[in-house]
């Protein structure tokens, strides 16, 4: 995801009037401008990086979600509607599949070890933001029995 186009999206909801839209895109906005200026790259901001903070994110509103009480409907209701268009923005997820045939063909000889922990040092960096970390774990559980 852009950073432009994030921007032209919350420019877009603010001209329909859609506040709760609006809202939850400029806070995206907001965190993604924190995290470049955090990392020294504030008129650059890689693409990697929205990925990584759309994502957190995403983590945290769903935290918000599943922790708020039943008789709380209105929250539970902003909470949905903001983790929805989150969810539009969120970076596509590799499989099952993808991530066992990247292991196995990238990282052949470290799954030989079966030392699950090495496996996993290394693989991590590579599939960073690009699959969830509880897929990656249970596809290199499987293979290091």
């Amino acid at each position: 995801m852009q950073m432009e186009t994030l921007q032209k999206d919350m420019v877009a909801a603010m001209k329909a009037r859609d506040k709760v839209r609006k809202d939850a895109i400029s806070s995206l906005v907001s965190a993604v401008k924190k995290a470049g200026i955090d990392e020294g790259c504030r008129d650059n901001i890689p693409e990697e990086m929205v990925n990584r903070v759309i994502l957190k994110e995403i983590k945290t509103v769903k935290e918000q979600l599943d922790s708020c009480p039943e008789a709380r409907e209105d929250l539970r209701a902003e909470y949905q509607a903001r983790y929805d268009i989150l969810q539009e923005y969120a970076p596509a997820m590799m499989s099952e599949a993808e991530v066992e045939s990247f292991i196995m063909e990238k990282f052949a000889d470290v799954v030989a070890s079966k030392n699950k922990g090495m496996v996993m040092k290394n693989v991590m960096p590579e599939l960073k933001g690009k699959a969830d970390g509880k897929v990656i774990n249970q596809v290199v559980a499987r293979l290091c029995q």
